[in-house]
Parts: C-alpha cells; sequence; structure tokens
C-alpha cells in the first residue's frame, strides 16, 4: 500500500481529508498558500513544503485541492509547480471542482511524461469531508483508478470512474446543476413558509420527510434557521462552478435556464457582499442580513 502522500490545499475540505489520511496512518507531506492553515495538521504529524514541486519530490500520489481553474493551472504548470519534479512513479490527482478541458490538458501532460493522473472532484461539503463521507467523481484511466481507490475509500462514502480524462469534472457540474436547483428550491421554500407566518421548524420537519426531502434542506435549512452562514462552501466558488456548468452546456448546444438564474442569484448575494458566506446565504436575498423578517 502507497503510504506516502502529498497534499496541496488545506482549506474547508482539504484539511479535513488530511485528517482521515493521518487516521488511517498515512504519511502526508502537505502545501498551502497561507501556511497557517497547516498548523494543525503539522501538530497531528502531517509534514510541510514550501511548494507544489516539494510536496511532489516527497510523495508518490499528489492530490490537490485549490479554488479556480487559474489555481489548478498554476499548481501544476507554474514555476515549482508538480510538474517540475513529478516523474513516472507519481500519480497525481486533482479533486479540485474545476474544467474539464484542464483536466484533458493535465492529463494529457502526465500521459507524454509517463504520469498517471486523475480528475477527482468531490460532493458533500464540509459536512462531509469531516464526516469522511463524500461522494468523489472520478475521470481518467482504470488501471489509475484501482491503485488510489483504497486511498479515496478512507475519505468518502462513494466513489465510481465515470469515464476517461474530465469525466469527474463532467460529473460535478451535473451535480452543481442539481444543487443549484435545490438550493434555490430551499429558499423559496423558506421565505414562502415565513410569509405566510408558518413555524419554520415544523415546516422543514414536516416537508423534510416527504417527497421534498434533499440534502439542501436537511443540511442548509437548519443552518439558516440558526443564521449560521460560516461556509461549508463558499458562495464565490459555486458561483465559479456554475459558471464552469453554463460554459460547459454552451459547448453542446443545450441551454439550462434554471441554472443560468441560479448563477445570477448567487452573483446577486455576491455583490452584496456575501461571496464569502456559505451558500445557504442565499437567502439573505429575501432575509436581510440573513434574520427573519
Amino acid at each position: 500500500m502507497t503510504k506516502t502522500i502529498g497534499f496541496i490545499g488545506t482549506g474547508v475540505m482539504g484539511s479535513s481529508i488530511v485528517k482521515h489520511l493521518l487516521a488511517a496512518d498515512y504519511a502526508v507531506t502537505v502545501h498551502n498558500r497561507t501556511k497557517s492553515k497547516t498548523d494543525e495538521l503539522i501538530q497531528l504529524g502531517a509534514k510541510w513544503a514550501d511548494s507544489p514541486a516539494e510536496v511532489t519530490a516527497k510523495s508518490e500520489i499528489v492530490f490537490t485541492i485549490v479554488g479556480y481553474p487559474q489555481d489548478v493551472e498554476q499548481t501544476y504548470f507554474g514555476e515549482n509547480g508538480i510538474f517540475t519534479t513529478a516523474t513516472q512513479n507519481h500519480i497525481l490527482v486533482d479533486m479540485t471542482t474545476s474544467t474539464p478541458t484542464l483536466a484533458q490538458k493535465v492529463y494529457q501532460e502526465g500521459k507524454e511524461r509517463g504520469i498517471e493522473v486523475l480528475d477527482a472532484p468531490v460532493s458533500g461539503g464540509d459536512l462531509g469531508a469531516k464526516n469522511g463521507t463524500l461522494t468523489i467523481m472520478v475521470g481518467g484511466e482504470e488501471r489509475t483508478y484501482e491503485k488510489v481507490r483504497p486511498i479515496f475509500n478512507v475519505f468518502s462514502a462513494k466513489v465510481n470512474l465515470q469515464g476517461g480524462a474530465g469525466s469527474g469534472q463532467h460529473t460535478k457540474m451535473a451535480n452543481q446543476i442539481m444543487i443549484a436547483g435545490t438550493m434555490m428550491g430551499m429558499a423559496e421554500l423558506l421565505a414562502y413558509a415565513n410569509a405566510a407566518d408558518l413555524d419554520l421548524e415544523k415546516v422543514l420537519d414536516t416537508v423534510g420527510g416527504g417527497s421534498a426531502q434533499n440534502w439542501s434542506l436537511s443540511n442548509y435549512g437548519p443552518r439558516i434557521l440558526k443564521e449560521d452562514y460560516t461556509a461549508g462552501f463558499f458562495v464565490k466558488h459555486f458561483i465559479k462552478d456554475l459558471k464552469i456548468a453554463l460554459d460547459e452546456s454552451e459547448k453542446m448546444n443545450l441551454d439550462l435556464p434554471s441554472t443560468r438564474l441560479a448563477k445570477q442569484l448567487y452573483e446577486d448575494l455576491a455583490l452584496k457582499g456575501f461571496e464569502n458566506d456559505g451558500t445557504q446565504a442565499i437567502i439573505k436575498l429575501w432575509w436581510t442580513e440573513g434574520k427573519r423578517q
């Protein structure tokens, strides 16, 4: 079993994943743009590296989960990036929600160098990462997937190979399209129920037990009622994801009006200054500062 893992990106999701890897007795070397975000992981036994290149040099498998496609590009292809030290002995796994095109570019670069590459975006938010119950959507070659699957199983409840390079990212876009719909439905449900002077706790308990039940309602509805808008998943990152989904759908001559509207409403929310809130802050378009009116 591979024991030396590199992990680049220790934000909300990455830090919890690394904790699971450490608990499973993997040796993990970490890097993050803000070093202080690795302090707890270092205390738990992770080793620090000054750059993606150094992480790669010290690891057999390198995982990345950074913010935006441009961060992926820099992490892999930039000065002191992964490809400056990666060899044929490495497997590279990008878990960032990025573009299928970039996933294919990273894969192709790896293939030309004899390096195995997977794109493996995740779903499940901060709770899924903390509880080790993430869903992982993988694109790449089956032989590479089978090598990495035991590690995926450490921090996920479901993992599937979706197809070739970029397929993981396409599947994540499908996932985000669905979430856009459920988040808007949840927000409008709460706005309507509140305007009708209903007991919102009872409403969530009731409709959550019927055909309206969904992950967004179960996980974000209670946070809204507690006025908890901390980020399990940032508004700014969701806007990025919806833009990718719409850009990819346009390439396929596919119109997604509901997704387009959701992106516009989240952009409106960001313009109001809430881009660093969690996606449940969408209710603030109806309730000032997220407080029931």
